[in-house]
């Protein structure tokens, strides 16, 4: 992802937008926020690459880093609608991080109607994912609006990958040979070699497995064909308990109910536009994650193709169930680390290359994160609503919920040259969930406008 990123519309960047119920104490948030960087050694470490050609990028401490820097504070005069502030929301998540810094930013947005706030948090995808993300914010989130003084913990590294600061910065570092590192990668897959007359059937189970994966064609959709570095990101709700109920009598699982609104929605603005598609690729990803830490990356960024035409609901959630279903089964899912260790061995120039070939083979992502399901706090304000802002990644949009307190908080993040109307799109997706209720015969709740 680091390499990507010379393509700025490769840029793997996430945010999530949560909004308040009053102003955030910044003088307790930036205590918490003290102490995170602490506790979290990516919030305090910088990339530095090499000038030798096989030696892959590394985390450093900044022992420079500026916590003034990383939180920002901004003000919309007092009485700004939700629309500007998702304006402003779109213009600051598409800005790239500085590079020579910790790759993220938490911007504080003061001034909305009704004396609320809001908060952009912004975290580049090398720090972690989404799952890791919701473990990291653990470190400045309350459970109650006056929360009693917190025991301050001692430095830890990062558990899921360790951290590489500690050998990095050694003095002896560079006493450690180029081939250690370089052949890590193969001499694992030596390794597993010696083992391979008793595992012939699982290996190439696994290959044919990644083959599939690695198959990919070009975008199917005939209408959205255009890519700029503009975004425009708005937002919906879902009741949870009312998708569960819908998507149980459908014969599919809140994520099937999920992908099968966007599907529907697209396929839609498709057939408006006289350019039908009866399947779009998704870009879905799956998460590895085996544990509840905030370091690193655990997923697998799968494909599949989704039925777009008209259709009867039930018979698109069964569709789409059976994809999904097959797509997680895929044995290449959980080899995707080793794959990536062996990937990042190639000329940034070829790493490029693959990211760019990968992101015209997809039309949009659909990606979902489970949050609390509880009240939150940060710095005294309750946290009203929190929506997720996925990455676009060369895609024409990205369709993110996270679920919290009980609704689906659902982020619309769009690429307005491939879709000239995204607020129609938008509409559209609410138009799709209100179908697949209907086919049960229920309707939609609709949770309070903050």
């Amino acid at each position: 992802m680091w390499e990507m990123e010379r393509d700025p519309q490769l840029s793997s960047t996430f945010a999530n937008l949560t909004l308040f119920d009053q102003v955030v104490d910044r003088k307790a948030f930036r205590l918490r926020m003290e102490q995170a960087i602490v506790n979290v050694p990516r919030l305090r470490q910088r990339v530095v690459t090499s000038f030798v050609p096989w030696e892959l990028p590394k985390w450093v401490d900044d022992p420079e880093v500026d916590l003034d820097h990383h939180l920002r504070w901004m003000d919309l005069g007092g009485d700004a609608s939700r629309r500007e502030l998702y304006d402003l929301v779109a213009t600051l998540s598409r800005q790239p991080f500085d590079r020579e810094r910790p790759l993220w930013e938490f911007v504080t947005i003061e001034g909305l109607a009704g004396g609320r706030s809001a908060m952009l948090q912004r975290l580049h995808h090398t720090i972690t994912d989404g799952e890791g993300g919701i473990v990291l914010s653990v470190e400045f989130l309350d459970f109650e609006r006056v929360p009693g003084p917190r025991q301050p913990r001692a430095p830890r590294s990062s558990p899921r990958i360790p951290s590489s600061s500690e050998s990095d910065s050694n003095s002896d570092e560079f006493s450690q040979t180029w081939w250690s590192k370089a052949s890590a990668p193969f001499l694992s897959v030596a390794s597993g070699a010696a083992s391979l007359p008793s595992r012939t059937a699982g290996l190439a189970g696994t290959v044919r497995s990644a083959a599939r994966q690695a198959t990919v064609g070009h975008r199917r959709s005939p209408l959205w064909t255009e890519r700029s570095l503009g975004r425009w990101f708005g937002t919906t709700t879902l009741n949870l308990e009312d998708v569960l109920s819908a998507a149980h009598q459908l014969g599919g699982s809140v994520n099937d109910f999920f992908i099968a609104g966007a599907a529907d929605a697209a396929g839609e603005l498709h057939h408006r536009a006289g350019k039908p598609a009866e399947q779009l690729r998704v870009s879905m990803p799956v998460s590895t994650r085996h544990d509840r830490t905030a370091g690193g990356n655990a997923f697998s960024p799968t494909q599949m193709l989704v039925p777009t035409g008209q259709m009867n609901p039930a018979d698109r959630i069964s569709e789409i169930h059976k994809v999904v279903a097959t797509v997680r089964s895929e044995r290449a899912i959980e080899s995707m680390d080793s794959a990536a260790q062996a990937a990042a061995m190639l000329p940034p120039a070829a790493i490029l290359r693959s990211g760019q070939h990968l992101a015209h083979s997809v039309d949009f992502v659909c990606s979902n994160v489970r949050a609390a399901p509880f009240d939150l706090f940060i710095g005294g304000a309750y946290m009203q609503a929190n929506y997720p802002i996925g990455p676009l990644a060369g895609t024409a949009f990205n369709l993110t919920t996270m679920s919290y307190r009980g609704w689906l908080f659902i982020g619309l993040a769009v690429d307005p040259a491939a879709v000239s109307e995204p607020d129609e799109l938008l509409a559209e997706l609410d138009r799709a969930y209100d179908r697949l209720f209907a086919a049960v015969g229920a309707s939609r709740q609709r949770p309070e406008q903050y």
